[in-house]
């Protein structure tokens, strides 16, 4: 990985603010007329979709401005993924005008909404008429902090499994039944593992995504990541262990994984044929469809011992705290409200809205990857509701990393981690 001093971090990110301040409106949302002409309630909406689904969030965007032409004029400005929360830092350290309206990671909110910097949503919710029947309980829940509503739910992505049809074929297995359990899950991993054509069951990713992959075989073993009420981790539990474990038994006992998989070395593999079955989110749906993948879809096996659950992250609206113009304010719950409604524009782009209203529509239903999604909503797990849990965590993805190297033991790995883990919060205090 190279790295960048911090001069040159830095002159990124002031490069990156001015671009941003001068493009609203033309580059930064081409489908939006930004000029406010008519009188109509400018609202300035930041979103951090750089990758396809973008395009379909501009068109859900223009086809609401077309709709309230005059009245509300909504303003897109997408913020590529990996420099998103560093602007959102600097608008709210007043070095860059702050949006009207926000894309928030439900994982993200506890730290903004634990500095009063984001809105007490719960009146909105009261005019609006919402209420968390018209949601996923789990989204409707995981933005609701200390009694306080900071975030209206867009979607929910899980990890998921997909598989290659093509291969279960050739291994004579079933391509439209995939692994459901453990013990089935490893039983196709071997038979699907031809080390002579460098093919492979479940090839284990070292990095990213085991953000979702550990957790969520953690959460099936009946583990958390840490007690939000006593903010202490508790990745290094027994739960935890026997997870990691599994994981790098996969690579080193089972063998149905190469070791030492680099950075997206499993979706380089399972782009090229050699890679049967993956786990990832949803966003990867137009990345298989490019390919001409003959892939499937489901529900992430049982591979813990106790309850089914799934490690999942969300995408939420939220306003600034400091954004009091009454009449912006308005016109923004009038757009979330909106979305909220025809979120079937959404789910085009491969994500699970969290609106049951449009997750029960028969065109969700007929969609190939989206209803499968959305079956792992009820019991979808979320981060700790712990400020900074990024930050945090990260001592974790290091040595998880580090252990499926084969460079430490797992308990070791764990209990490291979550020592250096514990002293961030304690900090925090």
């Amino acid at each position: 990985m190279i790295k960048v001093s911090k001069w040159v971090s830095l002159m990124l990110v002031v490069v990156l603010v001015f671009t941003l301040s001068a493009c609203s409106g033309s580059n930064s949302n081409d489908n939006a007329d930004n000029s406010g002409a008519s009188g109509a309630t400018k609202v300035v909406f930041w979103a951090p979709f750089s990758g396809p689904d973008g395009q379909y969030m501009k068109d859900m965007v223009k086809k609401f401005n077309e709709e309230n032409q005059g009245k509300i004029n909504v303003d897109l400005n997408i913020v590529p993924q990996n420099q998103y929360y560093n602007m959102i830092d600097l608008a709210f350290s007043g070095k860059q005008t702050l949006p009207n309206l926000m894309i928030m990671h439900t994982d993200q909110i506890p730290t903004y909404a634990s500095k009063g910097l984001l809105e007490d949503l719960g009146t909105f919710v009261q005019k609006a008429g919402l209420k968390e029947s018209d949601f996923a309980i789990t989204a409707w829940n995981a933005s609701l902090i200390n009694g306080k509503r900071y975030g209206i739910p867009l979607d929910i992505h899980p990890l998921v499994l997909y598989w290659n049809k093509d291969l279960f074929k050739a291994a004579n297995l079933d391509p439209e039944k995939p692994p459901k359990t453990r013990e089935e899950f490893l039983q196709y991993a071997q038979k699907l593992t031809d080390v002579s054509k460098e093919q492979y069951g479940f090839v284990v990713p070292t990095l990213w995504p085991q953000q979702f992959i550990f957790p969520t075989v953690l959460y099936q073993n009946g583990g958390q990541l840490a007690d939000a009420s006593t903010k202490k981790v508790t990745f290094n539990s027994q739960e935890g262990v026997e997870a990691l474990q599994f994981l790098k038994d996969l690579i080193f006992e089972y063998k149905v994984s190469p070791a030492n998989v680099q950075q997206d070395g499993e979706v380089t593999l399972f782009k090229q044929g050699k890679n049967a079955m993956h786990l990832n989110g949803p966003w990867m749906m137009a990345a298989w469809e490019e390919a001409k993948i003959n892939y499937g879809v489901a529900p992430v096996p049982m591979l813990g011992t106790k309850e089914q659950s799934v490690y999942a992250n969300g995408h939420n609206f939220v306003i600034p705290a400091s954004v009091n113009d009454e009449k912006i304010n308005e016109a923004a719950q009038t757009f979330m409200k909106w979305i909220s409604e025809n979120a079937i524009d959404w789910a085009k782009s491969g994500q699970a809205p969290a609106s049951v209203k449009v997750r029960e529509s028969q065109e969700f239903k007929d969609m190939y990857q989206q209803p499968k999604v959305a079956e792992e909503f009820e019991y979808a797990k979320f981060s700790p509701q712990i400020e900074k849990w990024g930050q945090i965590s990260n001592p974790l993805w290091e040595n998880v990393n580090l252990a499926l190297l084969n460079k430490l033991p797992v308990k070791q790995a764990l209990d490291e981690a979550a020592k250096k883990a514990q002293q961030i919060i304690d900090e925090q205090k």
